[in-house]
């Protein structure tokens, strides 16, 4: 990643519960808590758009998520503050040049400490409510680069870097190496309610300005990573 720009982590509004970690006069990146569905689903809740209009910050229309994070996917999700910076930041994304960065707790680890996971993947369904995913010779070609940061008994902490962008990616490439990430109940062995995915978006590299350095954000472990993570060796 490239020099990084943020601003301290604070709280947009203590009654919405978002962490802002940076923000400029196109984009906004916050620290999604876990949980939170980004967008309203079939069997309703609370969202992340029901909190939007709080991150207006003085212009008159709400910010728009510029990408996907799953429910149970903590960690930097970026806004486009109106439409023809959501165009931009939609761009980036579709052209893969955003770097995203992931911190994932799995079950067991790889035995070497950098690698890549390069399987194809394809719909589990053909229901178009099915989000659900395999891999399949005859998917959609995805690649994943991961690196080990850290180990404990039973677990790994990696890094992972997925070079494109398909649905649930690190959850399936992650299960199907024999590893999946601690407490994912779809791809893993992980019961239904339980503590939690424990996948982290940790950072994101956005080249938005053409002639400045790309803005680099980073947000902070989460909470219901934070043991496991220590276990493994972060800092405390």
């Amino acid at each position: 990643m490239n020099a990084r720009v943020s601003v301290p982590d604070r709280t947009v509004e203590p009654d919405i519960g978002l962490s802002l970690l940076y923000r400029d006069a196109l984009m906004l990146v916050i620290d999604k808590p876990a949980g939170l569905p980004v967008h309203p689903g079939p069997k309703g809740g609370p969202t992340l758009t029901d909190r939007l209009d709080a991150l207006r910050f003085g212009l008159p229309r709400r910010p728009e998520a510029a990408h996907r994070l799953d429910r149970d996917t903590s960690g930097c999700l970026v806004l486009g503050r109106h439409a023809k910076a959501l165009a931009r930041l939609n761009r980036l994304f579709a052209e893969s040049k955003v770097d995203k960065t992931y911190w994932a707790l799995v079950e067991g680890g790889p035995e070497e400490t950098e690698g890549r996971i390069d399987l194809p993947l394809a719909k589990r369904s053909d229901d178009p409510r099915s989000w659900w995913m395999k891999t399949d010779p005859a998917g959609s070609p995805s690649l994943t680069l991961y690196r080990v940061l850290g180990r404990a008994e039973g677990m790994a902490w990696l890094e992972l870097k997925p070079v494109t962008g398909r649905t649930h990616q690190l959850r399936v490439h992650c299960a199907a190496m024999g590893w999946p990430i601690r407490g994912d109940a779809i791809y893993g062995d992980a019961p239904r309610g339980g503590p939690g995915l424990q996948l982290h978006a940790r950072g994101v590299s956005l080249p938005l300005y053409p002639k400045r350095e790309a803005i680099t954000v980073e947000a902070p472990a989460p909470a219901h990573m934070r043991a496991d993570l220590e276990a493994c060796g972060l800092a405390a």
